[in-house]
């Protein structure tokens, strides 16, 4: 009676994270958040590897006073295999290399794998849950399919990944969700058939915040701001650099990519515009391994459409970040 009375009055979300320090922001987006309730968090390897990836979530967690929230293991490589990083950017951590001697252990960590735990939490709500994933899709690729009935079970899925203007931040058509495991966003894109929102690479860049108003956030002196401000140290070097400035979209700001997923999963009006068309993913092509692929012109004949996030409502989008770390 008590779930589902929960499940009434709050958003459920479950959320998929290679945690690094995009991954972090989005996820005290969503604790501070008093409309939603957190399920639990799944983690993959993607930024960092898998441990770092664990260990970071109980961090962020325990910074937010929530280490109530089950954290599960999922898959450290890609579906063939294969093991990418931003260690360059997220630091080798994940989180920027900043110790912390007092962080939670990997014996916090749920013992039953990720993959299951989503099967089983889409079980228990059917229907109620939005799947926010924000790293490679590795995990949700194994989940349809040792349950091809499982997207069916999801309220609505959030990806932070891909492209849509073939521009990528990692070689020249790949955007490093997809590209760290292609097969994956393949898998997903064609296999789920929930309602599917995506905040592309340029979606985000398109919609970067000011450097001002980054100062101005992480300068209110509260736990929660000192702790992303020296988590983004690391980045920072990059963010701002003159060679960062040709790889984003519209120049100069800052941008937290996953960020975007996650503020339209809790606010479904942050997303102001769409493109409403199938999608797929390039796997085989030379240069457009990992490109996502938008079929405005109807060639693929999906009955199943993606909204691809064009346009955002900056003023919400500030509001949700700045209560993240209030």
């Amino acid at each position: 009676m008590l779930q589902n009375l929960m499940s009434k009055t709050k958003k459920l979300l479950l959320i998929d994270v290679d945690c690094g320090t995009d991954d972090a922001q989005a996820i005290m987006m969503a604790i501070a958040a008093p409309n939603v309730t957190i399920l639990g968090i799944t983690c993959v390897g993607g930024n960092t590897a898998l441990d770092n990836v664990c260990k970071n979530v109980l961090r962020v967690l325990k910074v937010c006073g929530r280490s109530d929230i089950p954290v599960y293991r999922g898959a450290s490589t890609s579906i063939l295999g294969d093991r990418r990083n931003a260690s360059y950017f997220h630091g080798v951590d994940g989180l920027g290399d900043v110790p912390d001697l007092d962080a939670p252990g990997v014996e916090c960590i749920q013992k039953e794998h990720a993959v299951d735990a989503m099967r089983r939490l889409a079980c228990q709500y059917p229907s109620q849950i939005s799947l926010v994933a924000t790293g490679p899709l590795t995990n949700l690729a194994m989940a349809v399919r040792m349950d091809p009935t499982f997207p069916e079970k999801l309220r609505c899925l959030y990806i932070m990944g891909g492209n849509m203007e073939s521009r990528g931040n990692t070689t020249a058509c790949g955007e490093f969700n997809f590209l760290a495991d292609p097969e994956a966003a393949y898998i997903v894109l064609n296999d789920f058939h929930c309602k599917t929102y995506i905040a592309t690479w340029e979606h985000s860049c398109r919609h970067k915040l000011s450097w001002e108003w980054y100062d101005q956030w992480l300068n209110v002196g509260t736990k929660k701001a000192n702790f992303m401000k020296e988590i983004y140290a690391h980045s920072l070097q990059y963010s701002r650099s003159e060679k960062e400035l040709k790889v984003l979209v519209g120049g100069p700001g800052f941008v937290s990519c996953d960020s975007y997923a996650m503020a339209a999963a809790i606010d479904e009006t942050t997303v102001t515009d769409v493109i409403e068309c199938a999608v797929t993913v390039e796997i085989s092509g030379k240069f457009t391994r990992g490109m996502m692929v938008l079929d405005i012109i109807d060639e693929l004949k999906k009955k199943n459409k993606a909204f691809v996030m064009s346009g955002c409502d900056m003023e919400k989008f500030k509001a949700l970040m700045e209560s993240s770390v209030k």
